[in-house]
């Protein structure tokens, strides 16, 4: 799952980036409305975290510009006034839910996973094969045997189910997932590539995960080469 954070509190935002990306989702930040407004069109995110007060297009306007766009996109909106009034301007200008600070973490994780079963519905569960994958539960098991994934190991999987069939590029994961892109190891996609092997492929005749040489790594039917 992939989460865009627009905040400009450089504390705040690096306490839920850190608190996110430790629950498995990706994290895209921006501190400003506009380029808030742009990375939406251009990346597909599950949900958006939206401060009030920002550079650029305030919350309110953000929130009411990718409405009438109809970019139906699940919005937290976060602020430091806790009037009535402000709350009922964040609903009408298309946020899905409100939260004032300072607020807790367990709370905020709380209403994400609700934004996020509302919008999913049935498709929160990814088949490839014997492979099943939760979403919401973030479990996963193959042939009826659940495997114990890390954070890590676990949002590289997701976003290769997401993507099954598609050869997906070293970079192109990286992008993706923000957890990777931080961490130090020049071969770190190779790294979790191999963890994951070991969890999902090891025990199977059939095997899941691919890599396509000079090119990336894929989940699903190896195509013919």
């Amino acid at each position: 799952m992939k989460i865009l954070l627009v905040e400009d509190d450089e504390g705040i935002a690096n306490f839920l980036k850190k608190g996110l990306r430790e629950e498995s989702y990706s994290v895209d930040h921006t501190i400003n409305g506009t380029e808030a407004l742009y990375l939406v069109e251009v990346n597909q995110y599950d949900l958006m975290i939206l401060d009030v007060m920002l550079p650029g297009h305030n919350g309110f306007e953000v929130c009411q510009i990718l409405r009438n766009k109809n970019i139906d996109i699940p919005i937290i909106m976060l602020t430091a006034k806790e009037t009535v009034s402000d709350k009922v301007t964040g609903l009408n200008h298309g946020a899905d839910d409100y939260m004032s600070k300072p607020f807790s973490f367990e709370e905020l994780l709380a209403r994400i996973k609700v934004q996020l079963r509302r919008k999913s519905t049935s498709n929160n569960i990814l088949v490839i094969g014997d492979l099943e994958i939760d979403t919401h539960l973030r479990k996963v098991s193959r042939a009826n045997r659940v495997m114990t994934l890390t954070s890590k190991e676990y949002a590289l999987l997701e976003f290769l189910a997401r993507n099954r069939g598609v050869v997906l590029s070293e970079t192109v994961i990286n992008e993706n997932l923000s957890d990777m892109n931080v961490m130090s190891m020049s071969n770190i996609i190779n790294v979790y590539i191999y963890r994951l092997r070991n969890k999902i492929d090891k025990n199977f005749e059939n095997k899941l995960i691919h890599t396509i040489r000079g090119t990336g790594y894929m989940l699903g039917v190896k195509p013919h080469v």
